[in-house]
């Protein structure tokens, strides 16, 4: 009787569990940002319980920290408000590629962060295109400039999940290390944009920009790809100009 009892309570227990994370993750989708102690009162747990379930959640991909110590919706719930109004965010992201693309003269394309890598999700080729991925294909972010946009946003805790093993191996150019990586990303949070050249693809020279909605959340990359040969160091300025340009006005429409 002693043991029935014992796994019954335990039950219980996790079932309370998750009843709190499901609570929780509604909560976010709803609030769209929130803080530790508005967690805690709004379940009416602890603050150490509350910050077990966020950080719980964090590592599923449900939410993501800031730097300011809020939570945001993950990847995870943000795919979930991509499919909730996918088709006419694709439609502003698809104009906005096809305007820069007509502008510099060279292919454009949007990504975005899956783990440590990063997928082409959608592209307009240039007039004379650079060699660059297929749609679709997971490449690592590290090297490549909106991975590496996008890796920017994210808080240390969030960037050293992962990569507890370090880097992956790469063939190209590129950091490293994490403790390199890390230097990197804090230049481009300074900066505002990612840059590679010869490290996705050799020979060709590509920069980035994160995209983010108005309420925090980081929706993907966008990416200019040029043949390093007709990319000096002012092209690549000029590319992250219009980039910063397309990009505040994308978020605008959001």
């Amino acid at each position: 009787m002693s043991q029935v009892s014992h796994l019954g309570e335990g039950t219980s227990a996790q079932l309370g569990s998750v009843d709190n994370a499901l609570k929780l993750i509604r909560y976010v989708l709803e609030c769209n940002e929130v803080r530790l102690s508005d967690v805690a009162g709004h379940l009416g747990v602890s603050k150490s319980t509350a910050h077990r379930l966020l950080s719980t959640l964090a590592g599923r991909g449900f939410v993501t920290q800031t730097r300011s110590r809020t939570y945001l919706r993950g990847r995870v719930l943000a795919s979930r408000g991509r499919a909730e109004v996918g088709a006419e965010i694709q439609r502003l992201i698809r104009e906005r590629l096809e305007r820069v693309s007509a502008e510099v003269g060279e292919t454009c394309s949007y990504v975005v962060l899956e783990g440590n890598g990063i997928r082409f999700v959608d592209r307009v080729l240039g007039p004379e295109p650079a060699v660059v991925a297929t749609l679709g294909v997971l490449l690592p972010a590290h090297t490549n400039s909106g991975g590496k946009a996008l890796l920017a946003q994210l808080s240390d805790e969030e960037l050293a999940r992962l990569y507890t093993r370090g880097l992956p191996e790469s063939s190209g150019r590129g950091p490293r290390s994490v403790p390199q990586l890390r230097r990197e990303l804090a230049t481009i949070r300074r900066r505002g944009y990612g840059v590679n050249v010869d490290e996705a693809v050799r020979g060709v020279t590509a920069v980035g920009r994160h995209v983010r909605f108005p309420h925090g959340e980081v929706l993907g990359a966008m990416v200019i790809a040029s043949p390093s040969l007709r990319t000096p160091p002012a092209r690549v300025s000029r590319h992250a100009d219009v980039l910063l340009r397309a990009t505040t006005e994308l978020e605008a429409s959001f």
